[in-house]
């Protein structure tokens, strides 16, 4: 008798567990990132196991308790669904963590993501003083919105400077490059454009203002970024006196040798 109970409620606890994985899995609802800031476009998408009919997804955001953003979105016959929605208004004023439901008859999935409102999100303004070696050292005004500045570097060998940072979200830096220490220009002496890399993948820049003494431009970057390399074609402290010596021995080696192979084959 304690065997046919046992057996009953296993088989009863298969059945409902095999019920709660079936009616999770038959709707999914997702975002395009974890974090917003006010203005930015929420990608709302996800996909039914199991179209019926014309029947749409609901969607609701709710942030403490309260109903944020309600639509209704139409299932495509391949069972995915998708939403834009602009996080800006007068209903989206709090930061912190909100939750999206979609609802599809009796079954719910929810997803989470942080939003933060202009009037929270934190920009810093500040200069850093770089080493310049045997030039001293010269500072870089600098604002990052989404992360921190932990260190600027140069790199002479590729003309570079680095910044590093700790990018706590997507955000934007912005730099005022003074021209007396790093620069991109052409052979006839006018602006050329620089080379930025991200973690080693080049990415595009604006470039807001050009002055006789700098250069402001502007990089956006995304949460988890750390080196942003800013390339041009010259770069405080060029190649220091023992460098230069190497590359003329170098030089000069190389010359010599060239012309003792022409003088042993005459």
């Amino acid at each position: 008798m304690e065997f046919k109970i046992f057996f009953t409620l296993l088989s009863l606890l298969v059945i409902t567990t095999g019920t709660a994985f079936a009616q999770e899995s038959l709707l999914s609802v997702e975002t395009d990132d974890n974090n917003y800031d006010e203005g930015d476009t929420i990608v709302i998408f996800g996909n039914v196991n199991t179209v019926i009919g014309d029947t749409p997804v609901l969607i609701q955001i709710v942030n403490e308790g309260a109903i944020v953003e309600i639509a209704q979105i139409t299932v495509g016959q391949d069972g995915t669904f998708t939403k834009l929605i602009i996080a800006e208004g007068g209903v989206w004023k709090k930061g912190g963590d909100y939750t999206i439901r979609a609802f599809y008859q009796e079954h719910i999935a929810e997803t989470e993501f942080t939003f933060t409102p202009k009037s929270q999100a934190t920009e810093t303004s500040t200069n850093f003083e770089v080493d310049a070696g045997s030039k001293g050292t010269f500072d870089v005004e600098y604002t990052i919105r989404g992360g921190t500045v932990k260190n600027i570097v140069v790199d002479s060998e590729i003309f570079a400077l680095i910044v590093q940072i700790d990018a706590i979200d997507e955000g934007t830096i912005t730099l005022d490059l003074p021209r007396e220490f790093i620069g991109a220009e052409k052979q006839d002496g006018k602006d050329d454009t620089f080379i930025i890399l991200i973690d080693g993948i080049e990415v595009p820049y604006q470039e807001s203002v050009v002055g006789t003494d700098s250069r402001v431009i502007t990089i956006n970057f995304e949460q988890g970024d750390s080196d942003i390399e800013i390339i041009g074609t010259y770069v405080v402290p060029e190649f220091s006196t023992i460098a230069i010596m190497i590359l003329i021995i170098g030089i000069m080696t190389t010359i010599a040798m060239t012309r003792n192979k022409i003088q042993i084959k005459i």
